[in-house]
């Protein structure tokens, strides 16, 4: 997989709706190299924007561009221990880019539905399985709601990245009330003290392309449902 490589037109020209002269690479990951990702070309940050463009950006976030720290991390954890999703069938809440769902298409996972309900993360999660080789295969499947697969069929929810907004913090309690287990990566929240879940690791990554964060958020903490 090499940077030579053409992005899909349909995740460019829907990408190109809020940055007209933007690119994508096919750029590896420094902490799951065995994975690379449709991602945007760092140039575009050096670039000076017009207001209307910044506007756009913020209007309509194209998050799916980025692999952020807490997906990448979750990635690795996976890759490192398949037996994590190994023959079970996983939902992927809020995919983004798809590279927690492809991680665990690569651990042997029995099914994995990659869930999101922004657009360019649909065409990016299409995109970079293809791009990784899982493009026909029938594990894989693309979800608007994840909800709507709710019971005892799904075995783990992995949710990476999902509490950058606080507001979000109720899908936490609908996870245990919908599915039988839940791993949370964050690494925005610093006094996760949330009933039904507890502390089980911590890891270090980096959002790639690198944002120049803070260090705090380079470290990713996980959780998992009571």
């Amino acid at each position: 997989m090499t940077n030579a490589l053409s992005a899909p037109e349909a995740l460019l020209r829907h990408f190109r709706q809020t940055l007209p002269h933007a690119q994508l690479k096919a750029t590896p990951l420094p902490d799951v190299p065995e994975v690379s990702l449709w991602l945007v070309d760092p140039k575009i940050m050096d670039a000076r924007l017009s207001e209307e463009t910044i506007a756009a950006v913020f209007e309509e976030p194209a998050y799916w561009s980025f692999c952020w720290a807490s997906g990448q991390a979750m990635a690795a954890m996976i890759l490192a221990d398949p037996e994590l999703v190994r023959d079970k069938v996983i939902v992927d809440f809020g995919t983004g880019s798809g590279i927690v769902a492809i991680a665990a298409l690569m651990a042997g996972a029995k099914k994995v539905y990659a869930s999101d309900l922004d657009e360019g993360a649909l065409l990016s999660v299409a995109a970079n399985s293809e791009l990784n080789g899982f493009a026909d295969d029938k594990r894989l499947e693309i979800n608007r709601d994840c909800f709507s697969l709710a019971g005892p069929e799904v075995d783990l929810v992995l949710a990476a990245d999902v509490l950058y907004d606080w507001e979000n913090k109720p899908l936490l309690e609908k996870f245990r009330q919908c599915f039988a287990r839940t791993l949370i990566a964050d690494s925005r929240v610093k006094n996760f003290n949330e009933p039904g879940y507890e502390a089980i690791s911590v890891r270090r990554s980096i959002t790639f392309p690198d944002l120049g964060e803070f260090e705090e958020f380079k470290t990713v903490n996980f959780y998992q449902s009571l």
